[in-house]
């Protein structure tokens, strides 16, 4: 398993302990990785893993909406725990992060395969293909599994 994936693992672990206790930013990290990880990861895990979690956590309204806009039928409080915040993770890298959205989708149903059930890998699966739908054309060189031009990358090319 990728160092990756580990990461998104602990940022959903995060998030599930976060839905539970509401505690802070700050105390959920600390006490993640000094009481709760049974793991030893490094810094660049590590830095993904909190940013990820903190960043879902801080646009969580946001990232609500955006699920709920294609989670027909399904109020997000009445989601499984694990299975919210799987969608949470996931739709938080769409809106946020530059990785592909294919990526994205995979890695958000390797962890449900490991941490939920079959039937939430179809139902998650099913959320998250329709929000890619959804946002495909807002950033094209997303869809094929490449990488999102730089901020400056985009201003060059517009400049010729």
């Amino acid at each position: 398993m990728g160092n990756r994936r580990k990461a998104r693992e602990c940022a959903l672990q995060m998030l599930f302990a976060a839905d539970v206790a509401k505690t802070s930013n700050a105390v959920l990290t600390r006490v993640f990785w000094n009481e709760l990880s049974d793991q030893d990861f490094d810094e660049s895990t590590r830095d993904f893993a909190n940013n990820l979690a903190i960043g879902t956590i801080d646009k969580m309204p946001e990232i609500d909406e955006t699920i709920k806009t294609r989670a027909e039928h399904w109020r997000i409080e009445r989601m499984a725990i694990v299975d919210r915040n799987i969608l949470r993770l996931a739709v938080s890298e769409f809106l946020f992060e530059e990785t592909p959205y294919t990526v994205v989708i995979n890695e958000a149903l390797e962890i449900a395969r490991r941490f939920s059930t079959f039937e939430a890998t179809q139902f998650i699966n099913g959320i998250l293909d329709a929000i890619k739908h959804d946002l495909e054309g807002k950033d094209p060189a997303r869809e094929d599994g490449n990488e999102t031009p730089k901020a400056n990358e985009k201003s060059n090319s517009s400049a010729h």
